[in-house]
């Protein structure tokens, strides 16, 4: 599941913020950052997979 979510927050990132976090405010500041430029939604849900979710490397 872990590499699921990694890989969709790659391809989609609102998408793997979803899964996540649900539907809250991160997952909105998600969808402006990939609606600004891909690559922030990338970074951010990427940051809210690995440090605020279940996810430890």
């Amino acid at each position: 599941m872990i590499i699921l979510k990694i890989i969709l927050a790659i391809l989609l990132p609102p998408l793997g913020v979803f899964i996540q976090e649900g539907l809250n405010s991160n997952f909105w500041i998600s969808v402006v950052l990939t609606l600004l430029g891909y690559i922030p939604g990338i970074i951010f849900a990427l940051y809210i997979l690995l440090a605020k979710g279940s996810v430890r490397v």
